[in-house]
């Protein structure tokens, strides 16, 4: 028993190597997203819509705001700690 959990391991590790390969290759991701110095919201859409976002900010209130298709900054990595999508259109 001991080998396959260890073969769906090794199996389960390539799968995860590749997608985490896979993804730096790519264009900027949809939603949340940081680089090195900064945050940012990429809203994917072919409809055009903008949609709400909350924004979690270190040590200062959280805040919602209306983003349009494409990338947004949000500010500097070390403060914005996240944002997700509130499931409505502004």
């Amino acid at each position: 028993m001991t080998g396959a959990l260890g073969s769906a391991a090794l199996v389960l590790t390539s799968l995860g190597a590749v997608t985490a390969q896979a993804g730096p290759a790519a264009a900027d991701p949809c939603g949340f997203y940081e680089t090195s110095s900064d945050a940012y919201y990429n809203h994917c859409t072919s409809d055009g819509s903008h949609v709400v976002i909350q924004v979690r900010v270190a040590n200062a209130l959280d805040y919602e705001r209306c983003v349009g298709p494409g990338r947004t900054w949000l500010g500097s990595a070390d403060k914005i700690q996240g944002a997700h999508y509130l499931n409505r259109t502004c």
